[in-house]
């Protein structure tokens, strides 16, 4: 029992960053209806954009890595609406297949981008203070744990805030819905969507510093599978849904952290996309989704 709290614990830990990531897919996917693969690079960006504000900061304290994390996110959350603006508005009203080759060819871009100087990876340094917590059984939760699943929670029950509560939510619910109509009624569609990728880009980058501080090794391919398996967890608890991305990447890191202590350890990576197929084969609009009709 104890062995299996622990496991429970470290998956949360992990399905709590890949929560983070796909709910910056599920928001670009809810207004605009196309998968931002861009987004995983995003990812990595905000990594390497930590290590740097980290020469900035005094690292190990509470406010240094708060303002690693809040530079770090505002950086990532230009970089999205930059791409938006140039790489994705133009082909807005294009088929979605160019949209998806340009999102590709933004992807390997700022992979071989940051090739180009950086050819073995980095020591990612610890943000914030380390502590570990004997808890009764034997149980052990580290402070980056409790760092990771704490802002997790605080960012998604902020995005649900601004999404249900303010203009700018209202705003991008009329968008998904309607962009069209939601236009007519005299709202900018394009400030919508920029603000749409910005904010995901910023999760992104979150996501990114608390996946560089559990394994703290950061290289320009790192956002690679990370992204996919948050793209596997958007997809899982119904893409489009944000309360389904966070159950879905929960849902995917607890899984993999049992697959990973067992004897079928060398499945890992693998797990992730046979749950994809199953949730495909059996509930194709994910765990929290709904199933619409279209007429074709």
């Amino acid at each position: 029992m104890i062995e299996f709290l622990q496991q429970i614990i470290n998956g949360v830990g992990l399905g709590a960053i890949y929560a983070l990531i796909a709910l910056g897919y599920t928001m670009v996917y809810g207004v605009l209806r196309f998968i931002n693969f861009a987004h995983s690079d995003v990812f990595m960006v905000g990594a390497f954009s930590g290590y740097l504000f980290s020469r900035f900061f005094q690292i190990e304290s509470i406010f240094g890595g708060v303002m690693v994390m809040i530079l770090s996110m505002g950086l990532c959350a230009l970089l999205g609406m930059t791409i938006e603006r140039l790489a994705y508005r133009p082909l807005r009203n294009s088929s979605k297949l160019n949209v998806l080759i340009t999102a590709i060819g933004v992807s390997l871009f700022l992979e071989y981008s940051f090739q180009i100087k950086l050819t073995k990876p980095l020591l990612f340094p610890a943000l914030f203070p380390v502590k570990s917590f004997l808890l009764p059984g034997g149980i052990i939760l580290s402070s980056t744990q409790i760092l990771v699943i704490g802002m997790t929670l605080f960012l998604i029950v902020l995005l649900q805030y601004i999404v249900l509560y303010t203009k700018i939510g209202t705003a991008m619910r009329a968008v998904s819905f309607n962009p069209t109509a939601a236009s007519l009624v005299g709202i900018n569609n394009d400030v919508v969507i920029s603000f749409t990728f910005g904010l995901g880009s910023a999760l992104a980058a979150a996501g990114g510093i608390l996946y560089a501080l559990n394994y703290p090794s950061i290289e320009p391919l790192m956002g690679v599978l990370p992204g996919l398996k948050a793209f596997v967890a958007a997809v899982v608890g119904g893409i489009g849904n944000i309360p389904g991305a966070a159950l879905g990447g929960l849902l995917l890191g607890v899984i993999e952290t049992f697959v990973n202590g067992s004897p079928y350890s060398t499945y890992t990576d693998a797990i992730a996309f046979i749950l994809l197929i199953f949730i495909l084969i059996f509930r194709p609009a994910g765990l929290l989704g709904k199933v619409t009709v279209e007429k074709v």
